[in-house]
């Protein structure tokens, strides 16, 4: 079993390190936030993940996970290293290198210190060549060591969803890897065994490029399924049953994952990662007409479901769900809260629903929201009782589906406007109050 120190206790990190644990090695996660650091010492997950708090609690109770803020100590401690801190988007769309380079130079620092062979393992979404110059310079710098020789390093992309992290880390649909020398290879081979899947062992710069192009293809994904489903429903038609019928034609193996019709991509990696990919192809003096046109139409459903809201005429509106997927207390690049902050805009007094958004609040104290730039105010707008918000709602925008809430949801359908855009139940389609964003 593998020695393996996390740097960044958010979504993957931790998704990461419980599930490395529990597998059977030995895990330290580092991050600078104290707070993070206590809540996994103490046994508590620091986000909102189904299945993960009890994943940690349990090995961290089993002594297999620990948490520290002392890099020196992280690194003297285990044999290898994944590098999982956020890359958020730089002012000009290009991929924010800074945590990744700051992670590098302070593991290299401490390499230098321990004396001996250590393996570093980038796993956050970076461009092509971003390993060769930065990740590696960094660390050769700090360290004093050549890469390959005096240290190992890997770049290790991981295809997580939120909200069913463990399960696609248990069964994922790919693997790649790319290392410079063997003896990271071997931990990355190590640490893949049993998943079913022969990984793609390749350069670095060939995984950097499958990640990014796993991402795209997903935020075409979804905004194709959206357009069939805009266009569908203007003829009078299903599109999430036209979408059906395409994805179980098997000769052209389509996973219907990303192919429901419904509301605009988000989160912490689509958005980014598309933004990213287009200012790489600019910097190369490559056009990306098919991806820009998908930034556009992703705009335009958030602006197709403010206009089906500014049709209800209403004042009051309350939101079931404002995180960008049920599940999941993640706020960042929500389509959902970018909505509300418009409508807000507009003079609409906005009502928030969400019981995962609610429980970050409620246990880890967030005056925000995970990830939360665009309703500063959201902590008073949270209603944690969904008849309160129904009550006090003129119309209702449906943007997370919560199977607990459809029933009450069908029935406000009947007396007041409903906006759907993640599909309360398939015989319902759109006629008199109740409104489908693509059916």
């Amino acid at each position: 079993m593998a020695r393996i120190s996390v740097f960044g206790i958010g979504y993957v990190g931790v998704v990461a390190a419980a599930c490395l644990a529990r597998d059977g090695h030995e895990v330290v996660a580092v991050d600078v936030d104290p707070g993070k650091v206590r809540s996994i010492n103490e046994g508590l997950s620091p986000i909102v993940e189904r299945g993960l708090p009890e994943l940690i609690a349990e090995v961290v109770g089993a002594g297999r996970l620990t948490a520290t803020l002392d890099v020196e100590a992280a690194i003297k401690a285990t044999d290898a290293s994944f590098v999982c801190v956020g890359t958020p988007s730089a002012p000009d769309g290009s991929v924010g290198l800074t945590y990744v380079e700051g992670a590098c130079r302070a593991i290299g620092a401490a390499i230098r210190a321990k004396g001996e062979w250590h393996s570093v393992i980038v796993r956050s979404t970076i461009v092509p060549g971003s390993c060769k110059g930065t990740c590696i310079p960094a660390l050769e710098e700090a360290s004093g060591l050549e890469a390959g020789t005096g240290f190992g390093v890997g770049y290790f992309p991981e295809f997580l969803r939120e909200s069913t992290a463990i399960e696609d880390y248990d069964a994922p649909g790919l693997i790649v890897f790319g290392a410079l020398d063997r003896r990271t290879a071997d931990i990355l081979r190590e640490i893949n065994a049993g998943l079913g899947v022969e990984p793609h062992v390749v350069d670095l710069r060939t995984a950097e490029m499958v990640k990014y192009t796993s991402n795209t293809w997903r935020a075409l994904k979804v905004t194709f399924a959206n357009e069939i489903g805009n266009v569908a429903k203007a003829s009078g038609l299903d599109g999430q049953r036209v979408m059906e019928i395409l994805c179980s034609d098997s000769k052209v193996a389509m996973s219907r994952t990303f192919l429901r019709p419904g509301f605009a991509f988000g989160g912490s990696c689509l958005p980014k990662d598309v933004r990213a990919l287009r200012q790489l192809a600019r910097a190369t003096g490559v056009r990306t007409h098919l991806l820009d046109a998908v930034v556009e139409a992703n705009e335009a459903q958030i602006e197709r479901a403010r206009a089906m809201v500014a049709q209800a005429g209403a004042k009051r509106v309350g939101f079931v769900g404002i995180s960008f997927k049920a599940g999941t207390d993640d706020l960042r690049e929500s389509p959902l809260a970018e909505l509300a902050a418009r409508l807000i805009g507009d003079g609409v007094e906005v009502g928030v629903y969400d019981p995962f958004v609610q429980e970050a609040f409620d246990e880890m104290g967030s005056p925000a929201g995970r990830g939360n730039d665009v309703v500063p105010d959201l902590g008073r707008r949270m209603v944690g009782d969904l008849d309160k918000l129904l009550a006090a709602s003129d119309a209702i925008v449906v943007g997370n589906h919560y199977p607990a809430a459809v029933d009450k949801l069908r029935e406000a359908a009947r007396s007041r406007p409903v906006v759907d855009l993640a599909r309360l139940a398939r015989g319902m389609t759109s006629r008199g109050t109740y409104q489908g964003i693509c059916w």
